[in-house]
């Protein structure tokens, strides 16, 4: 019987991550054994922009992409991608009932020049789980199993070039009424658009 469930760590995760966090807390553990794979949520997150969805990629270094531990994966900083994302999130949430409570919080993330996207996704989760007030203890893995009879593994479920079938009730969003409701965005889209109602909504 599974106890608990298996996820990858995000950048700014999808709300059906979240979804998934809430219905296995506290049992969660993300895995950090696993090699880099490439075009996923862990370097990139989908947010809504006035044109519809917009991808916002973290890049990596050079050589990471091939059998290199998500843990010892480096951030590039060849081009300023920080200002880049931060310029997007205020054109696309400016507007949005509560992106200045919580401007202030995100906006060190766009400062500061982490090392490891790992670690940088990690205090990313961290505070958000804390705005979202989830009772969530974060376990990590130690070594690499393909499959775990115990867990609900998610490594490879939530994909950002695959369609999800997560149902997902809908939320104010800013440019609903350009494209409609986009659903699966990342978790400041619903953060940014319902402020602390967004736990009831998980």
């Amino acid at each position: 019987m599974e106890k608990g469930a298996l996820l990858p760590m995000f950048y700014l995760p999808p709300v059906e991550y979240f979804t998934i966090l809430n219905k296995n807390k506290p049992d969660i553990w993300i895995e950090k054994e696993e090699h880099f794979p490439k075009q996923t949520y862990r370097n990139r997150a989908h947010i809504y922009s006035p044109d519809g969805l917009l991808q916002l990629v973290v890049p990596v270094v050079k050589g990471s992409k091939v059998h290199t531990k998500v843990k010892d994966v480096k951030i590039s900083y060849d081009f300023d991608w920080q200002r880049l994302h931060w310029m997007s999130l205020q054109s696309c949430y400016r507007r949005s009932a509560y992106f200045e409570y919580y401007e202030d919080d995100f906006v060190k993330f766009y400062e500061d020049k982490p090392a490891y996207l790992f670690d940088y996704n990690e205090q990313l989760l961290t505070m958000i789980l804390k705005f979202l007030k989830l009772p969530v203890t974060l376990a990590y893995t130690q070594e690499y199993h393909a499959q775990y009879e115990q867990l609900a593994d998610y490594r490879g479920k939530i994909h950002s070039k695959k369609e999800s079938d997560f149902e997902q009730k809908t939320y104010f969003q800013v440019f609903e009424e350009r494209n409609g409701f986009l659903k699966n965005l990342s978790i400041v889209d619903l953060l940014f658009n319902q402020g602390p109602q967004s736990v009831n909504y998980l």
